[in-house]
């Protein structure tokens, strides 16, 4: 069994890589490197089954041999990323979304879409079910990232509909754990190198908007079971506890006991005030739910970023 896996040098994707080639698969990594790193992926490279192409998919994909899953992870995802490269992030959700259908469906592959709780937008509805159709400023700066994935389900379903094609919808809500890029722009990401750093802790808006975070170990395993299914339309994968930024901070402040002031700043245009999933369907027909709480996947985030944040500090 092969898998293609574009953006597989990312944070999620990575992970994938090494979810698939412990449960025996061959991997083709494909990843342009604009956000992803060899690091995430340099402990993979003498596995036998893995391969690493860098490559643009909104461009081309060409994979000689037998395929029997293609999984598209390849985007920018995190607000500063999407916000510098709205034009790239744009077409690997459509273009980049269209040629891995086609390398799908050239192979006769089952073929996955990430997809984010973003199409929900700044929902009016919590926690989000699938059958809410969200509520997105598609002109907003935000609308780069959130209608890019939308376009992609659409496309999506309209291969499933049109060719026939085995596909599969993950709407992932936030995610964090080890591989995370330092100070990304993402809450998590943030908080820890700030703290870690001895820099002021940046809180956007009051604080007061809610998130739910999921340790990485259990979505990737929520996708693998995504992917052995017969579901086709989108299923929401992501940790149903709720907790506002301002308590996440200082959950983290605490963890890595930094006496840094939290500092407020001018929350983004479009910011959602509320994410949280529904995961009622992800219990039923995946028989999924998140194993790993707040507090054991910060300490395994921490002592990554301690690591990296060293590290970083030892080459300067």
């Amino acid at each position: 069994m092969r898998a293609v896996i574009t953006g597989g040098a990312g944070f999620l994707g990575s992970h994938l890589c090494e979810l698939f080639l412990d449960k025996g698969w061959d991997v083709l990594c494909i990843d342009s490197l604009v956000t992803g790193s060899d690091s995430n992926v340099a402990h993979l490279i003498p596995r036998a089954g893995f391969r690493i192409v860098r490559q643009d998919v909104s461009k081309y994909i060409d994979v000689p041999g037998p395929v029997e899953a293609v999984l598209h992870f390849a985007s920018p995802a995190s607000p500063p990323d999407y916000l510098k490269l709205p034009i790239q992030t744009l077409k690997v959700g459509a273009l980049g979304s269209h040629n891995a259908l086609g390398l799908a469906l050239t192979k006769k592959a089952k073929f996955l879409l990430a997809s984010t709780s973003e199409c929900y937008g700044d929902p009016e509805v919590s926690p989000q079910p699938e059958s809410y159709w969200g509520h997105v400023n598609p002109i907003g700066p935000r609308g780069v990232y959130d209608e890019a994935k939308r376009f992609a389900e659409a496309i999506t379903m309209a291969y499933h509909r049109y060719h026939g094609l085995d596909t599969r919808i993950v709407r992932i809500f936030n995610t964090y754990g080890p591989r995370m890029r330092l100070n990304d722009g993402r809450a998590l990401p943030n908080f820890l190198y700030q703290a870690l750093t001895g820099q002021q802790i940046t809180v956007y808006g009051d604080g007061k908007q809610t998130r739910s975070f999921c340790y990485v170990s259990d979505l990737i395993d929520g996708i693998y079971r995504l992917l052995e299914s017969n579901e086709h339309e989108p299923v929401n994968i992501g940790n149903p506890h709720e907790i506002t930024i301002l308590e996440f901070a200082e959950r983290v402040r605490s963890l890595v006991g930094s006496a840094a002031p939290i500092v407020f700043r001018p929350l983004p245009q479009d910011d959602p005030k509320q994410r949280c999933p529904d995961i009622t369907k992800a219990r039923r027909i995946l028989k999924w739910e998140p194993k790993i709480g707040l507090e054991q996947g910060l300490r395994l985030t921490y002592e990554y970023f301690r690591d990296k944040v060293s590290a970083t500090t030892r080459a300067t």
